[in-house]
């Protein structure tokens, strides 16, 4: 046990649970904050769609039916954000790539993905990001539909990096075989998203 440990770190151990769970600079909230660029959008689910397309065999688009009969997980996580908050133990449910990946099969030469949403946001990750066993195309969180300032109906979830990179409200999936940089990287944010570092 280290001899000195931080104010959030204390908190983290006060709540029970394991302080090393908290990356650094980071502290724990029990709430789930809101923060995103632009406004909320109007969602349609009526004509709303998700594509699949890249370096992959066969292009994909889905409706909202189609997306939800695929075969469904769910994982418990933490999440961190840049600004600093941590959630701990966060739920969701929704689709796993390796059912995506399936119906697509992405070529030998794809490496990443462009993930697109609503309002032009893009945010990019290595392809085994998505791979990652924790990594979801998530409609539910904590047991509920998403509420829409948390990206209705559909989100990336991909807890190995800060959340800026769970793209809200997400349309689409573009594999490439070179990195992109999403929007928020364009601005300056770090390419690699490493909250451990």
């Amino acid at each position: 046990m280290a001899l000195f440990r931080s104010k959030a770190e204390r908190k983290v151990e006060e709540a029970g649970y394991d302080p090393s769970r908290l990356p650094p600079g980071q502290y724990l909230t029990e709430k789930w904050p809101v923060l995103h660029a632009g406004t909320v959008p109007e969602i349609d689910l009526e004509t709303w769609d998700f594509r699949v397309w890249g370096e992959v065999e066969e292009p994909l688009t889905l409706t909202w039916e189609q997306f939800r009969e695929l075969p469904s997980v769910e994982v418990t996580i933490d999440i961190h954000c840049v600004t600093r908050w941590s959630r701990f133990d966060t739920s969701f449910r929704g689709v796993h790539w390796r059912e995506l990946a399936k119906l697509v099969r992405p070529r030998p030469g794809a490496r990443f993905v462009v993930a697109h949403a609503e309002q032009g946001f893009t945010a990019n990750v290595p392809l085994r990001a998505l791979e990652d066993e924790n990594a979801l195309l998530a409609y539910d969180a904590d047991g509920e539909p998403l509420p829409p300032e948390h990206g209705w109906p559909l989100r990336l979830v991909v807890p190995s990096k800060y959340f800026w990179k769970s793209a809200k409200w997400l349309r689409g999936l573009e594999l490439r075989a070179r990195d992109q940089p999403g929007f928020w990287e364009r601005y300056g944010y770090h390419n690699d998203a490493d909250y451990c570092k």
